[in-house]
């Protein structure tokens, strides 16, 4: 008998409940595959350790059974007793450590299926769920984290809970299975009002961006709000839709592409071109083939002109031509700030965005001083890094001592590639991943910064990523340099994105070992610095005297540099 499709697990599960209930409360060490791709719209993924695999299957025991469970935040916001649920949740139930998501949110990793009831229960219980947080619906909304009192930070906070309120499925299963019962709201379990009875054909992201710093990479999402904002009023959003970096290495057929610009709204009726471009993704999206779901497809196949038509259709407002604008960089702003209301916040790097003590630094520990003694608010960045924000300048010497204290890393006494790394969690969690990312690339970065600092480079901008897999959850396809997970210790190399966010890389070799990592990190750094134009930055330098081809152009990302110049020379297909 034929395994089920995800679109049939979906529409025989009477509303994303399946047995999931049934198996929470058996004896099963794990769900069953249709049961773990329900799981996903609650907020979880089942995985396993993968330290433990080979053992375990030589000693002919089950896998390590664990979970990930995912909290969703719009805009990253908690406030400081919803910060320690998390840390108390993490301790109890979990592994230990809080690892903030590149779309803003918490996962905690290594919860038993036993406390896996109690886990969502607790997060709930403080205010926030889980509910969206995965599966094929819109995902968690992100928003520019900064606290500034201003019109335009203000307001991509209030569109994100507006968003996220919006695109909550209305089934009441969620609260059946975790809540014992309690309803979230009054709906009734009829087909869902914007998703249908089969939801979307898959993972649906939002973000919204706030010129010139596109601090939450505003065209990876498939729809982005990209503010304006005259004589300090909102007027209204530039929408760009169809980015999405996930792909299969060597398979031409899928690839990373960039948002493209849609129109411009009014502030009145974003919410309601957020509708009609998730109404159009239900309609047309790829439900054949998972691979080609995601609407950069869609549009990459009918054409933005197309699929602006059929937005039109379903949007009940007016529209106007997409606005220019410009960036400067997807950094966060770090250190301490003004918020322009006479408090201050602090932004803090956390190294590959894990919340844990070490020998080193104790992140959890001041953190949770900080929200303990203190009651500060806080923000999480697509950067994975933290803001504690509404701080009286009374405090701010109180509160850099615990950070001293715990040996938390000054920003500015960090490299600025460092600032502006990244890297997905991969091994031993995510059952996707192909190599290490996490674990090993803070001792890359180390070897980096050496290279930096020789040559002089400590503060130039260039944005460095890594996973352990082509499917891009540390958005590495626009960075200046990427490695992507191919196999145990080996990676492709990517180079010529940029540090705006709005330039595709290209594959640029094949296949790198691990330890040969930072000798092409050095071999890129003396090309710059020798042919570098004036103070241009590696991301204006490399734009400049190469060609990553038109994007998205799949071969730039399955076929090598060498063999795509060749091409060009010989006018030969590849």
């Amino acid at each position: 008998m034929a395994a089920k499709s995800v679109e049939e697990i979906k529409a025989q599960s009477h509303a994303l409940r399946g047995r999931i209930q049934d198996c929470l409360l058996g004896k099963e060490s794990h769900f069953a595959e249709e049961e773990y791709q329900l799981l996903k719209f609650h907020g979880t993924y089942q995985q396993d350790d993968r330290d433990q695999r080979a053992l375990r299957k030589k000693q002919d025991l089950d896998k390590a059974w664990i979970f990930m469970v995912r909290s969703k935040l719009p805009g990253g916001a908690l406030s400081a007793q919803q910060y320690l649920a998390h840390d108390r949740i993490a301790g109890d139930l979990g592994n230990g450590t809080l690892r903030i998501t590149t779309r803003q949110g918490f996962q905690l990793h290594g919860v038993l299926k036993g406390e896996l009831q109690e886990c969502i229960r607790r997060i709930n219980e403080s205010g926030i769920t889980t509910w969206g947080a995965c599966g094929d619906v819109v995902r968690n909304t992100t928003a520019p984290p900064t606290p500034f009192k201003d019109a335009a930070h203000q307001d991509a906070q209030r569109l994100a809970k507006e968003l996220s309120d919006t695109f909550l499925a209305k089934t009441t299963a969620y609260a059946q299975i975790w809540l014992n019962g309690e309803r979230l709201n009054q709906e009734t379990d009829n087909a869902e009002p914007i998703y249908g009875k089969l939801y979307l054909p898959r993972k649906f992201k939002i973000g919204i961006a706030i010129p010139p710093r596109n601090d939450i990479d505003i065209y990876t999402n498939d729809l982005g709000f990209i503010s304006n904002v005259e004589n300090g009023v909102v007027r209204g959003y530039t929408v760009v839709a169809g980015g999405g970096f996930g792909m299969s290495h060597g398979q031409t057929e899928t690839f990373p592409a960039l948002a493209k610009p849609l129109f411009y709204v009014a502030r009145e009726h974003a919410i309601s071109a957020a509708v009609a471009v998730v109404g159009a993704q239900r309609d047309f999206g790829n439900r054949n083939d998972r691979k080609r779901a995601r609407l950069k497809y869609l549009i990459d196949e009918r054409g933005i002109d197309w699929f602006r038509q059929e937005v039109v259709k379903r949007l009940d407002a007016p529209y106007q031509a997409a606005k220019e604008v410009h960036w400067d960089t997807v950094s966060d702003v770090f250190g301490w700030q003004e918020q322009g209301d006479g408090k201050l916040f602090c932004v803090l790097w956390i190294e590959e965005g894990r919340i844990k003590d070490t020998e080193g630094p104790k992140w959890r520990g001041a953190f949770r001083t900080m929200a303990e003694e203190f009651g500060l608010p806080v923000r999480l960045t697509t950067n994975c890094n933290i803001i504690f924000h509404d701080i009286d300048p009374a405090l701010k010497e109180k509160v850099t001592k615990v950070l001293t204290a715990n040996r938390i890393p000054k920003p500015e006494d960090l490299t600025e590639t460092r600032r502006l790394a990244q890297a997905c969690v991969a091994l031993p969690t995510c059952g996707l991943a192909l190599a290490e990312s996490e674990r090993v690339f803070h001792l890359v970065l180390d070897k980096i910064d050496d290279i930096l600092k020789e040559f002089g480079l400590s503060e130039e901008p260039i944005l460095i990523r890594m996973t352990g897999c082509p499917n891009g959850c540390a958005r590495p396809y626009n960075a200046d340099i990427a490695f992507v997970g191919r196999m145990p210790g080996k990676y492709a190399l990517y180079v010529g994105g940029s540090v705006t966010g709005e330039r595709l890389a290209g594959l640029q070799e094949k296949t790198v070992t691990l330890e040969e990592i930072p000798a092409r990190v050095r071999q890129l750094l003396e090309e710059f610095i020798q042919n570098r134009d004036g103070h241009e930055n590696f991301s204006d330098y490399w734009g400049r005297t190469h060609v990553n081809g038109p994007a998205p152009k799949p071969e730039q990302f399955h076929v090598e540099l060498a063999q795509r110049e060749n091409k060009n020379l010989v006018g030969a297909e590849v």
